[in-house]
């Protein structure tokens, strides 16, 4: 009877585990998203939406897929540009979470004010990654193994809501 209990509590557990991965504001499956962007560390994913006149939100999803160091304190920058490349309008936001570990969603969302002079929108996004550096490179004290050392990477997506540029499909 005691591991009929306890297989159930490990089913319903699983299953309540599921659920909450596809649950809104915790990353969306990929294919919902409109637009796509990687490096060798992160994969970013959004769709931009234009809720009112005057308005762009961004809503996307950071991906870690392939490291074993954690993407840490990604940030996220939305820049209007007009026709002449002057910035015209900018929002920044971060990823809900702090540290993105592999396999691991952080959902992230911009809201842009605009002025109607955008003639594209830029994206950037920047975080600081762990790099592995051999002692013999690095000065300091002798230390048996590799050093991390915290890197800031940063990266641009020019016209980022472009309907034929950054395709997810």
């Amino acid at each position: 009877m005691v591991r009929h209990w306890l297989l159930l509590v490990l089913v319903a557990m699983g299953v309540t585990s599921c659920v909450a991965v596809n649950t809104p504001g915790t990353g969306a499956p990929p294919e919902v998203f409109m637009h796509r962007t990687s490096n060798s560390d992160v994969v970013l994913l959004w769709n931009c939406l234009q809720p009112a006149s005057g308005g762009l939100r961004v809503e996307g999803v950071a991906h870690s897929p392939w490291q074993a160091q954690p993407i840490r304190f990604l940030e996220v920058h939305l820049v209007g540009v007009d026709a002449q490349n002057r910035q015209t309008a900018e929002a920044t936001g971060k990823a809900r979470d702090i540290q993105i570990f592999t396999n691991q969603r952080s959902p992230f969302h911009l809201d842009l004010r605009t002025v109607g002079t955008e003639a594209r929108v830029d994206l950037f996004y920047q975080y600081l990654f762990n790099e592995e550096y051999d002692t013999a490179m690095v000065a300091g004290p002798p230390m048996v193994g590799p050093r991390l050392y915290a890197q800031a990477r940063s990266n641009m997506v020019r016209d980022a809501c472009s309907p034929t540029q950054h395709l997810a499909r």
